[in-house]
C-alpha cells in the first residue's frame, strides 16, 4: 500500500468511525449512544459548513421523509400520552437521528467508503458469530460463561440480545463475504451464522435469518434451476443443523419443543409456544382499540398495561403499577403506542424506501442491498420484535436507515 493509499484508508476509516462504532459498541450497555451523539454533532457541523452540498444530496428527501415518519409518530402520540414525561423525553431524544443521518449522507458519498463500512461491519458480525460458537462449545466466551437458558455470546447473560441482533445483521456478513470471496466462502459464513443463531435460541432470529436467506438466494441465483438447487441445499443443511442441535443441546431441544406446542391447537399450548405473549398481545389490542388515533404514547405501554390487562394477568404484579414493557411485535407496538397515525406514517416510510430502491441506479442498489435487507428482516411484520422506540433497537434501526439511504444516493459514476 502506497503512502497515498494508506493516508486515504486512514482518512476514510476515521470518517466511518461514528457509524462503525455503533455496531462495535452494541453489546456494551448504552455506550452505542456515544458514537450516535458524536455523529449527530458532526452532522450539525457538516450541515452548517456544507449545507449546499447536503441540500442537493440525492438521499436527503428520503432521509427527511423517513425521519419525519419516525419522529412525528412519537410527537403526535405524546400530545395526550398516559405517561407524558416519558413520551416527550423520547420525542426530544429522537431528534438526534436526523443529524446522525446527515452525517451518514456526508461521509458515505463514495463507493469505496460504502464498501469499507460493509466489510468493517461484516468483520464485527463474524466476530460475534465465532464468539457465540465458542461459548456453545466451551461454555464461555468474551461475554462470560453461559448462565441463561440460551447462548448470549459477547452480549453477556444479562443482555440476551445476541439472537435478534445477529439475525438482523446476518445479511451484512453473507452479502459482503459473497461479494469479496465468492459463493463457497459465503456458504461457510451462512453455516456459521446458522449454527450460532440455532444455539442462541431466539426464534424471532430464526425467522429473520430464514427470510434473509431466501432473499439472498433469489437475488444472486442465475436462474430458477440454480435457485431451486441452492434452496434444496439450504433446506438440507438447515435440517441437519436442527437435528444435530436438538440431539446435542438441551437449550435447542427446549426451544424446538416449545415451538412444537403450536401443533396442539389449544389456547394454553399456543400461549406456551409463543413464550406467554398472548396476554401481552390481547392487552395491546385493547389499548389500540381504546386509543385508535394516536395511541397511549411512546414508551407508555408498560404504564397503561394494568388498566387494560385481564384479571390475573401474569405480567401485572400486585405491588407494581406497570406491566409488560412492550408488545414484542412491531404492528402492535405502533398501534398501541402511536395509533393509526403512527401506523400510517411507518407504512408510508416503508413504501418510500422500497420505491427509492427500485428507482435507484444499479450501483446504488448494489450498495444498499445488505443494509436494506437487514432493515427488511428487522421490521418484518410477521415476527416478534424488540421495542422500536427503545434506545437500543432505535439506534440499530437508525444505523441501518442512515446506511441504506446514503447508499441509495450513490450515483453510477460515484467513486473515490
Amino acid at each position: 500500500m502506497s503512502t497515498r493509499q494508506e493516508s486515504t484508508f486512514v482518512h476514510d476509516f476515521t470518517a466511518l468511525l461514528p457509524l462503525w462504532l455503533v455496531l462495535v459498541l452494541l453489546p456494551i450497555g448504552r455506550t452505542a449512544e456515544l458514537p450516535v451523539v458524536a455523529g449527530a454533532i458532526a452532522g450539525v457541523v457538516l450541515a452548517l459548513r456544507r449545507g449546499a452540498a447536503l441540500r442537493t444530496h440525492p438521499g436527503l428527501p428520503l432521509l427527511v421523509a423517513v425521519f419525519a415518519a419516525y419522529w412525528l409518530a412519537t410527537a403526535i402520540s405524546a400530545i395526550d400520552a398516559v405517561e407524558p414525561r416519558k413520551a416527550w423525553i423520547e420525542t426530544a431524544a429522537d431528534l438526534r437521528f436526523l443529524p446522525f443521518g446527515l452525517y451518514a449522507l456526508a461521509v458515505l458519498d463514495r463507493r469505496e467508503r460504502l464498501a469499507r463500512l460493509g466489510w468493517l461491519s461484516a468483520i464485527v458480525v463474524a466476530f460475534w458469530t465465532l464468539d457465540a460458537l465458542a461459548q456453545a462449545l466451551f461454555g464461555a466466551s468474551l461475554g462470560g460463561r453461559v448462565e441463561a437458558d440460551r447462548i448470549s455470546g459477547i452480549f453477556g447473560a444479562d443482555n440476551l440480545k445476541l439472537g435478534p441482533v445477529l439475525g438482523v445483521f446476518a445479511p451484512v456478513l453473507i452479502v459482503e463475504t459473497l461479494n469479496r470471496y465468492g459463493r463457497r466462502a459465503a456458504s461457510i459464513a451462512w453455516l456459521a451464522l446458522a449454527a450460532a443463531l440455532l444455539v442462541a435460541g431466539a426464534r424471532a432470529a430464526w425467522v429473520a435469518f430464514a427470510l434473509a436467506t431466501l432473499v439472498v438466494l433469489a437475488r444472486f441465483a442465475r436462474d430458477r434451476r440454480e435457485l431451486a438447487r441452492h434452496a434444496a441445499l439450504v433446506l438440507v443443511a438447515g435440517a441437519v443443523l436442527a437435528v444435530a442441535g436438538y440431539a446435542l443441546s438441551e437449550r435447542v431441544a427446549a426451544r424446538v419443543d416449545r415451538t412444537a406446542a403450536l401443533l396442539a391447537g389449544d389456547a394454553d399450548s399456543l400461549d406456551h409456544a409463543l413464550a406467554f405473549r398472548l396476554p401481552i398481545w390481547r392487552t395491546a389490542l385493547a389499548m389500540a382499540a381504546d386509543h385508535p388515533v394516536n395511541g397511549v404514547g411512546v414508551r407508555g405501554f408498560r404504564h397503561a398495561y394494568p388498566a387494560y390487562a385481564a384479571p390475573g394477568d401474569r405480567y401485572v404484579a400486585p405491588d407494581s403499577d406497570v406491566g409488560a414493557y412492550h408488545p414484542h411485535q412491531i404492528v402492535l407496538e405502533l398501534a398501541a403506542e402511536t395509533g393509526a397515525i403512527g401506523l400510517a406514517l411507518w407504512l408510508g416510510a416503508a413504501v418510500l424506501c422500497v420505491r427509492a430502491y427500485r428507482r435507484a441506479a444499479r450501483a446504488a442498489r448494489h450498495a444498499a442491498f445488505a443494509p436494506g435487507l437487514a432493515l427488511a428482516v428487522m421490521t418484518f411484520p410477521l415476527n416478534t420484535h424488540l421495542a422500536f422506540y427503545s434506545s437500543f433497537w432505535g439506534v440499530v434501526l437508525w444505523l441501518l436507515v442512515a446506511w441504506y439511504v446514503a447508499a441509495l444516493g450513490l450515483e453510477d459514476g460515484a467513486h473515490g
